[in-house]
């Protein structure tokens, strides 16, 4: 047969007071302390794409290679290399290890190693460069001052004249 059992309510749950130096802990607002995400160290060869949509309006810092099909008015603080593509728009200061500039660019460059300024590509601005290579068909105006690396091989070179 059936097993009957008086089944109980169940009771409310019993709150206990809190004592006082919990209940001042509980009421006050709690500051929330975030740390700020750590970067991750960039990849091999990883590159950050500016897309044909996309305007940014800023100073852009970055340890990545940057390829600009969209729109930037800024400035850009490269460590490595900058290439505008066909249909980029750059109203900015660069400063990078390389750039590579197939659209438009405006402002004053400053490359350590190469710059390159393809057919139908537009630069408006001063070029500080070890290296620049300008096609035929490619417009520049502005003015060029060619830097000297300083390679290894120089500098043991020159330290070797001023000992003689």
């Amino acid at each position: 047969m059936w097993n009957k059992r008086d089944e109980v309510p169940s009771a409310p749950p019993v709150q206990r007071p809190t004592p006082p130096e919990q209940a001042q802990q509980v009421a006050g607002p709690q500051p929330v302390v975030r740390e700020a995400p750590k970067a991750p160290a960039p990849i091999a060869n990883s590159r950050v794409t500016i897309g044909a949509s996309m305007i940014i309006k800023g100073d852009i810092v970055s340890s990545e290679e940057i390829y600009v099909d969209g729109e930037v008015e800024g400035k850009l603080d490269l460590e490595q290399g900058l290439t505008v593509g066909p249909h980029g728009k750059v109203k900015a200061n660069i400063k990078a290890r390389e750039v590579v500039v197939s659209g438009d660019v405006r402002g004053n460059v400053v490359v350590s190693e190469k710059i390159t300024i393809h057919r139908n590509a537009s630069l408006i601005g001063d070029i500080k460069t070890a290296g620049i290579v300008i096609d035929d068909g490619a417009y520049f105006k502005g003015s060029i001052d060619i830097i000297r690396s300083n390679s290894p091989t120089k500098a043991v070179e020159a330290k070797a004249a001023k000992a003689s």
